[in-house]
């Protein structure tokens, strides 16, 4: 299937359905166990608390992380991008928001979309919808 605006969006069903949900549920029944914790078990409740936190913490850093290292290789292929077409660098008053939607435009289309970006403060979802010639980017997860 080509990849377009109406299905360029990523789901993985393990992390958006499965692993996200049961975390929150961990979360909500650690918050139930402190709360309905007598004096005797306040201390390993607490734990579980602290401990499913970790856990929550290091699973949205992981994911954080790795997009902005995806981030920063986008911002740099699509500067060399657009140096490789006009001899110049990316405006540098576009918005990492809107060098990832740069990201979807056809070589045609990138110098001319970038300049009215900056222009008319396009959001990223107005540049994805002027986009004509969409160019797929299957390795963003």
């Amino acid at each position: 299937m080509s990849q377009n605006y109406k299905n360029h969006r990523r789901f993985v069903p393990t992390f958006h359905f499965m692993t996200t949900p049961v975390l929150v549920a961990v979360l909500i029944g650690a918050v139930v166990n402190l709360v309905n914790a007598t004096s005797t078990t306040v201390y390993s409740a607490s734990l579980i608390l602290v401990l499913t936190l970790v856990v929550a913490s290091a699973f949205l850093h992981s994911r954080i992380f790795a997009l902005k290292a995806q981030n920063r290789a986008i911002r740099a292929e699509e500067n060399f991008r657009h140096y490789i077409l006009t001899g110049k660098p990316l405006d540098p008053r576009l918005q990492m928001g809107q060098i990832i939607a740069l990201r979807f435009a056809s070589d045609a289309e990138l110098p001319f979309l970038a300049e009215k970006a900056v222009a008319e403060g396009l959001s990223n979802d107005a540049i994805k919808r002027a986009i004509q010639n969409w160019r797929a980017d299957y390795n963003r997860v």
